[in-house]
Formats: C-alpha cells, sequence, structure tokens
C-alpha cells in the first residue's frame, strides 16, 4: 500500500473515529508489535461480542458467544490474536502487526429481545483506530561539521557582502561630484 493511500485511510479514520465519540482513542503502533483493545458492554446482559474491523464494520475479526468457551477468530489473524477476561468484558490482543491491520476497531455486543423477537446490536466501549507504521524511521546521526562548515561559510559571505556595501558607501561619500557626472 503506498504512503499517500495509506495517509488517506488514516486521515479519514481519524475522522470517523474522533466523530464516534469519547470512548474511542488513536493508537500508533509500529511493524511487528502488538496492541489489546478492551471491549466493555454497554450493559451487562448480551449474548455475544463480535470485535469488527473497518469503517463500515464490514470485517468480523473475532466473535465471542456468551456463555461460551468456543471463540471464532478471522483466518488472517488467526495465531496472532488472543482474548481474556470473563464475558462481556473482554481483553483481545493482537500481535504482530503489519500495515494491514491498520484500520478502525469496534467492540460490538448483540442482545436478543425476546419482546420484539429481533437482535439488537449496541457498541461497547474500547474501539480504537489502530495505525500500524510499516517503515521503521532511522535518524541520520547528526552532521555537526557539515552544520558547523555551514554557519562558518553563511557568516564569510554576510561578512562580504556588509564589506561591499561599505565600500560603496565610502566610495560614494568620497567622491560625489564625480558620482553625479558620472
Amino acid at each position: 500500500m503506498s504512503a499517500a493511500w495509506l495517509k488517506l485511510i488514516t486521515i479519514l479514520c481519524l475522522s470517523c473515529t474522533a466523530l464516534s465519540g469519547p470512548d474511542s482513542e488513536v493508537l500508533w503502533k509500529d511493524f511487528g508489535g502488538s496492541f489489546t483493545i478492551q471491549c466493555r458492554a454497554p450493559e451487562p446482559e448480551q449474548d455475544s461480542l463480535t470485535l469488527k474491523k473497518g469503517l463500515s464494520m464490514d470485517i468480523d475479526v473475532f466473535h465471542k458467544p456468551s456463555g461460551s468457551d468456543r471463540n471464532i477468530t478471522a483466518e488472517q489473524f488467526k495465531y496472532r490474536l488472543q482474548s481474556n477476561g470473563k464475558f462481556p468484558n473482554v481483553d483481545i490482543l493482537i500481535k504482530n502487526l503489519t500495515s494491514n491491520d491498520t484500520g478502525p476497531y469496534w467492540c460490538c455486543y448483540a442482545k436478543f429481545d425476546l419482546n420484539t423477537a429481533t437482535v439488537i446490536h449496541k457498541k461497547g466501549t474500547g474501539s480504537v483506530l489502530l495505525v500500524v507504521s510499516d517503515t521503521v524511521k532511522q535518524c541520520d546521526p547528526p552532521h555537526q561539521n557539515l552544520t558547523l562548515g555551514f554557519v562558518v561559510i553563511s557568516a564569510v559571505l554576510v561578512g562580504f557582502i556588509i564589506g561591499i556595501l561599505i565600500w560603496i558607501t565610502l566610495k560614494v561619500k568620497k567622491d560625489p561630484e564625480q558620482a553625479n557626472y558620472g
């Protein structure tokens, strides 16, 4: 993914996440690192938790039904994801991050309402925008000699220009009659 697209996606994600509420946060992580999403239910009685990814929440990363020890993990996260905690409050750790992991993550809970016979979906707290930097930043060592050389050369040039201006000013004041005729 090109750097321009990554920046554009990051800006879009930042905008959407900032508008989604005070429970959201932005995490900047390095390539190969890890991060934890702390999903907390909006209400105590929930039937399932699904960690979703994407602006339109179209990728199911992780699914945990209430009262079950079985979890469902998306193939791209299969060996990189761990969950801890007692349902409905679950901490989800994603390891060995890649630039493809960049994007918003949403803690979504579902509960079946017996009165209306429908499933009610609610967002829990803990949603994050993850930005994975896939380039390793290496700073060049300080170039003190180059900086010192630049300062010395600049000082000599400024001194030379000031000297020429002074010489021209003195020459004009010394020979005012020749300057008018000539």
